[in-house]
């Protein structure tokens, strides 16, 4: 299954619309304003909150943690040189990305769970996530979320 990520511009805080291969508004994700850290809630179609990512202040590297339904799964970027590289604790998930940071694969002991691709030179940023089973939809979305967010972190770093 695809589903489609593309960011709202002009915005006060970071808006997502979500579509799916037909599309059809899959989810919907919304940051918050004035607040230490960046947090998104993930909403449905209908508009009833689905996930929570926040980010982990304070820490040495890079650190997300994605709440759905009672569970939480903790995102971490790991010390890595040339190739962006993130584990989620609590799953057997490792996601490498490649040196520009456009392309992610997600992969699990089981084999591949998701590839994700952003697209070059587009206003605002768009992303393509192919997953391998329609049972992890909200997770890789989620997992799509904070990559994003990390990378949007980097680039603010890197402007200032």
């Amino acid at each position: 299954m695809k589903l489609y990520i593309k960011q709202k511009v002009f915005s006060w805080r970071d808006r997502f619309a979500i579509k799916d291969e037909t599309e059809l508004d899959r989810w919907f994700a919304q940051g918050e304003i004035f607040t230490f850290g960046r947090k998104l809630h993930v909403y449905d179609a209908n508009g009833a909150e689905a996930a929570f990512i926040r980010q982990k202040l304070l820490s040495f590297l890079p650190r997300y943690y994605i709440e759905i339904g009672g569970n939480v799964y903790e995102f971490v970027k790991e010390f890595t040189f040339l190739r962006p590289k993130y584990t989620i604790r609590n799953l057997d998930w490792v996601v490498d990305g490649n040196f520009f940071a456009h392309d992610y694969a997600v992969t699990s002991s089981r084999g591949d769970v998701m590839r994700i691709s952003k697209a070059w030179l587009t206003w605002g940023d768009f992303y393509e996530l192919d997953i391998a089973d329609p049972q992890n939809e909200l997770l890789c979305l989620c997992v799509a979320l904070a990559i994003d967010c990390i990378n949007a972190d980097a680039d603010s770093a890197a402007a200032n």
